[in-house]
């Protein structure tokens, strides 16, 4: 009988003691997958760039793009200050013999443009890092395809925007080149990225509060049983 009172306590305390600890399974996971994600990063950093080809590019490899730059399609993506200039990226499609359109950040150029902003032409070789689509949120800023403005980069959508109905479904985030003077317009990326991983301290917060559930429950029974005895 005195076990019997504990049981509807202990029954509403398992859903959430499973809930905490399936959220810390899943944060270990996410370190797992985030650990493997910055090794890939650093050996492609540390690595030639590949020739892009046919085949799906992994996320972030550094690669080797050919093609003839289509500035009479640029666009901006993002919002971004650096200094005391607001600016954003500037994208251009790529075109390339055989292959689909790919939509390059060239780099960073302020919004108010007083240094002008370099366009090569004829065939280029461009070295940089491939950027997967970003994921449309309902908090995702509305973009602005007349004005060519895109705040969220979803290749197929931006493409469509510019004329350009097939584009390779990843981007390029051109990298500097060595040597390359410092304030040229766009300033290009100069690394690859290198994602936040917190998810040792979130598997451990997850992890504590289920152990803290179950000290907070023992403490209890222990309570109860001593007052029914």
């Amino acid at each position: 009988m005195r076990l019997r009172r504990l049981l509807l306590p202990a029954l509403a305390s398992l859903p959430v003691l499973a809930l905490l600890l399936g959220l810390g399974t899943w944060q270990v996971q996410r370190l797992h997958w985030k650990t493997e994600l910055l090794a890939r990063i650093a050996a492609s950093e540390a690595a030639p760039p590949v020739p892009l080809g046919p085949a799906a590019p992994e996320a972030y490899a550094k690669v080797l793009a050919t093609g003839r730059f289509d500035h009479a399609r640029e666009a901006l993506l993002g919002v971004e200050v650096r200094g005391t200039s607001l600016g954003a990226h500037l994208l251009t499609p790529l075109l390339r013999d055989a292959a689909s359109p790919l939509l390059v950040d060239r780099g960073w150029v302020p919004l108010e443009r007083g240094a002008p902003v370099l366009r090569p032409e004829g065939e280029v070789a461009v070295t940089g890092y491939i950027r997967p689509p970003d994921r449309r949120e309902w908090v995702s800023a509305q973009d602005d395809p007349a004005g060519r403005r895109f705040y969220t980069f979803d290749p197929a959508a931006i493409g469509a925007a510019l004329g350009l109905p097939e584009v390779a479904p990843f981007g390029l985030v051109a990298l500097a080149a060595e040597g390359a003077p410092p304030g040229t317009l766009p300033m290009p990326a100069r690394s690859l990225p290198r994602p936040t991983n917190s998810h040792l301290g979130y598997a451990i917060t997850w992890y504590g509060l289920a152990l803290a559930l179950v000290g907070v429950f023992i403490a209890f029974a222990r309570r109860r049983l001593r007052e029914e005895s």
